[in-house]
């Protein structure tokens, strides 16, 4: 696991300052305290951070072919390097160390592009083919780790986060104001565009290549669904021997190994699957939270590390360890993105680094197999739709006196979506209407900053794979709009970030491409069933998970922000909110922002909004008021190329 970024000038007599490398590099050390490397050749020049996790002695990078005609810098782990190790030996090539990156190269060799489609694991590099003179970018198939990269037409610079792009002197941090509505709209940024002007997220599955100052973007993996006849119990065998083999091809490390623990069925089945599979002792994290009244995960948590034998460790956070976290969280996640277990999974990690370098955790699950009550509320929305047809205006109105009865909380969230098209409500795992920003743009935004409002552009990102034609029907359609957005733009880019950040490697074993590829062919049916979310991997792992954990109530992982933003975090938020700074930025009327504050204290039913408008104002003082990153001309060792240019 590591951190890489670099740049290549098109003018091929405009060198990469080598002190430009160091200072990108620098940015992105807490991913890679280990090791450190670059190589420059003329236009051209690569920056590498490791830390060390497989083939501890010889893994250094930038590593190249054995005449150094292609170059790499490489972040992740490909889990089947071993058996195309052997392959690439059989047909004459020569290594010099042990590690997965050094396979790359080779591969790269007999493939060039074609060299992604045998790779099963995660991943993010660059390659420098000089005899080409090519640079190839490339992302795996889900985006489990991110690559950035800014486009000019003098140069591409790219890094494995913003910071490391930031570090450029040419380039300035200025915000991108549609995308301020599209983090307001979702709650995070989908697509390949950031917050940040110019640059841009390679798309999960795609690669860039560029030769001689031409550009190309291509898709090389897409998730098919195409569900295929078999019985559950076939299904069944077939899905737990993928299980078995994906942790187990994860487990490879050559140091120990640790486990995430949510109290849920996924990261349980995870640490039972891989009992047997190391040397080391297996051990066990979690955490919960001061308050007595929220759903502690503890006590589940503690179960599966007993029934599996892990060494358990825990922690407990409260509201002010929640706002001390809060800087470090912006500054790594790089983006707004509300997702409050994020600071909860810092403090764990940084527990976790005191015992292991590696983690593993269940996320993936739910997109794989339809976890989320969000699927089966929808689907069944769908069903009500189809099968009352021209009715559904009566329905409607009888919704919404149900909806207005005590405790009627799935009539109000659903009922006013009976006469909506699918396509116009679905984005992510909230519909549009949910959010308050959706419905709320006049009273909130100034009048001079509603220009840069435009919804159908703000859900673009995820409405173009709700209108895939090669989907299929509700369940599926969902699936794919999340695999392809919420999962990357969200769950995976905090997975990464918050644990890089304690240089610590997460790893996911339920979005290997192969389980994710197989439960695409699985019916509909198989994933839902009733009101049974997930049906066909519960039934599987029903040997596998202790019963209290299989059937207890999906808590998804609750932290009490919203208890917090109304006691402890009341007089903090109002500070961010209010002060004249913010209210300069020219986005919001302070009238709104008041009116919020007010209504979440006396109903509290705007924590989440108040909280995202907060991460929002502090992203803005942490990478727009900084100024330029000027870049030290340090001495360091730099590998440079043998083969003359041509």
């Amino acid at each position: 696991m590591c951190g890489i970024c670099g740049k290549l000038n098109f003018d091929p007599g405009a060198a990469v300052p080598a002190g430009l490398l160091k200072s990108m590099a620098d940015t992105i050390e807490h991913r890679g305290p280990d090791d450190q490397g670059y190589y420059a050749s003329g236009p051209v020049g690569f920056g590498f951070r490791r830390l060390s996790i497989i083939d501890l002695n010889t893994g250094h990078q930038p590593i190249c072919n054995e005449d150094g005609t292609v170059w790499i810098v490489f972040n992740g782990e490909i889990y089947n390097y071993r058996e195309l190790r052997e392959d690439l030996l059989s047909r004459g090539h020569t290594f010099k160390s042990q590690t997965d990156t050094e396979v790359i190269v080779h591969l790269y060799e007999e493939f060039g592009e074609g060299c992604l489609e045998k790779l099963r694991g995660m991943f993010a590099f660059a390659i420098w083919d000089d005899s080409k003179q090519a640079l190839l970018l490339a992302r795996d198939r889900v985006g489990i780790k991110p690559l950035y990269y800014r486009l000019t037409d003098k140069s591409i610079s790219f890094g494995s986060e913003i910071k490391a792009i930031l570090a450029d002197p040419e380039v300035r941090a200025d915000v991108r104001p549609e995308m301020v509505d599209r983090f307001l709209t979702f709650y995070y940024v989908p697509g390949e565009e950031t917050l940040f002007q110019g640059i841009q997220r390679l798309a999960p599955g795609s690669f860039l290549r560029v030769i001689r100052g031409q550009v190309q973007i291509k898709q090389y993996w897409d998730l098919q669904f195409s569900e295929t006849p078999q019985d559950i119990e076939t299904a069944e065998r077939r899905l737990l021997e993928l299980f078995e083999e994906s942790v187990g091809l994860h487990m490879i490390s050559d140091v120990p190994v640790g486990f995430l623990l949510s109290g849920g069925v996924d990261s349980t089945a995870m640490l039972g699957f891989a009992v047997g599979k190391t040397k080391h002792k297996l051990n066990s994290f979690t955490i919960g939270f001061a308050e007595a009244d929220v759903t502690d995960e503890r006590p589940y948590a503690r179960l599966a590390a007993s029934q599996f034998g892990s060494e358990h460790h825990e922690m407990t956070i409260g509201a002010k360890e929640f706002v001390d976290g809060l800087p470090l969280y912006v500054r790594h996640m790089e983006e707004p993105v509300f997702e409050p277990p994020a600071i909860a999974l810092y403090y764990v990690s940084r527990l976790a680094k005191e015992f292991v370098k590696v983690l593993i955790s269940g996320e993936g699950g739910d997109e794989a197999f339809a976890g989320y009550s969000n699927y089966r509320s929808i689907l069944w929305l769908e069903r009500i739709k189809r099968l009352c047809g021209p009715v559904n205006g009566a329905l409607s109105v009888a919704c919404g006196f149900l909806a207005s009865l005590p405790g009627a909380n799935s009539f109000k969230k659903y009922s006013p979506l009976l006469k909506t098209p699918f396509e116009s409500y679905y984005c992510s795992r909230s519909a549009t209407p949910f959010t308050f920003f959706n419905s709320h743009v006049n009273e909130l935004y100034t009048e001079e900053f509603k220009e840069f409002s435009d919804k159908s552009y703000s859900a673009l990102p995820v409405t173009r794979y709700l209108e895939s034609q090669n989907v299929g029907e509700t369940v599926n359609r969902m699936l794919y709009a999340d695999t392809k957005t919420w999962l990357p733009d969200d769950l995976l880019v905090k997975a990464d970030k918050i644990t890089m950040a304690n240089s610590i490697e997460l790893r996911v074993p339920l979005l290997d491409h192969k389980v994710l590829e197989f439960a695409a062919t699985l019916p509909s049916s198989y994933k839902i069933r009733g009101f049974t979310t997930k049906y066909i991997a519960k039934k599987a792992l029903n040997k596998k998970v202790p019963r209290e954990i299989l059937n207890r109530k999906k808590a998804g992982f609750p932290v009490p922000y919203d208890k917090w933003v109304r006691g402890q975090l009341k007089e903090w938020l109002c500070e961010v909110l209010l002060d004249r700074t913010t209210i300069a930025r020219g986005y919001f009327k302070k009238s709104a922002i008041d009116r919020l504050l007010r209504e979440n204290e006396m109903r509290g039913n705007y924590a989440r909004e108040l909280f995202s408008l907060a991460i929002l104002e502090l992203w803005h003082r942490e990478f727009l008021q900084a100024g330029n990153r000027p870049y030290l001309d340090a001495p360091m060792e730099i590998v440079t190329s043998s083969v003359s240019r041509k």
